[in-house]
């Protein structure tokens, strides 16, 4: 074996580690460096900050749907489409936030965000975007505590990925959760990239059904 492929195992090994996360437990407690924009004239008009997990999710019920990339066909075409445009509509079925996660750089998700026609937040200290909020996981170390990673080296040149999922998450506790493909769980180096449970209108689907059942309070 040698030393690349050696890596790549070792790799797989460590992202392998983290069982994929349930209902009821809580989501990882990382810190997501995010670039905020602040009171400039440059043409990027952000800085670094370390965001907590709690900046996300302490104390609100939210969701969040993570895909495997930016600009790449499905989450461009569908994916984050189908929440961008029901946002309000999820908003007002007991949510307080929604949050597209993938392993991508800030830089690559702004331009992404930019690119599929979402309104700027052009507010000192705002979190991107007026409506869906993208965050970049750009490390997969939030992905991986999820137990959500996936490698697609050798499918399509990836790397480490997350897998595609999208959750309720009540006061950083899981509520409610959808994973793709047929296991429940992430494939490495699948060739399929299944994409059936984790939209919008499945998302939709189980807040009206919380509703009506009383688990709609944060």
């Amino acid at each position: 074996m040698n030393l690349t492929s050696l890596a790549l195992c070792m790799m797989a090994s460590a992202t392998s580690a983290f069982s994929v996360i349930k209902a009821g437990q809580k989501v990882p407690d990382i810190t997501f460096n995010t670039r905020v924009r602040i009171e400039s004239d440059d043409e990027n008009p952000f800085d670094w900050l370390a965001r907590p997990t709690s900046d996300y999710f302490a104390k609100k019920r939210v969701v969040l749907f993570s895909l495997p990339g930016a600009f790449t066909p499905t989450c461009s075409s569908t994916h984050l489409p189908g929440y961008e445009n029901n946002y309000e509509k999820i908003k007002a079925l007991g949510v307080d936030e929604v949050y597209c996660l993938s392993v991508n750089d800030a830089f690559v998700m702004r331009q992404w965000g930019l690119a599929q026609g979402l309104t700027e937040d052009k507010t000192i200290g705002s979190l991107g975007f007026t409506q869906v909020k993208l965050i970049a996981d750009g490390a997969a170390e939030f992905t991986r505590g999820m137990g959500m990673s996936t490698q697609w080296d050798k499918e399509r040149g990836f790397g480490e990925r997350s897998w595609r999922y999208s959750a309720v998450i009540n006061n950083g506790e899981v509520e409610k959760i959808f994973v793709e493909g047929e296991t429940g769980a992430p494939v490495q180096n699948s060739g399929p990239d299944p994409f059936e449970v984790s939209d919008a209108d499945t998302m939709i689907e189980y807040l009206e059904s919380a509703i009506k059942t009383g688990r709609s309070q944060p």
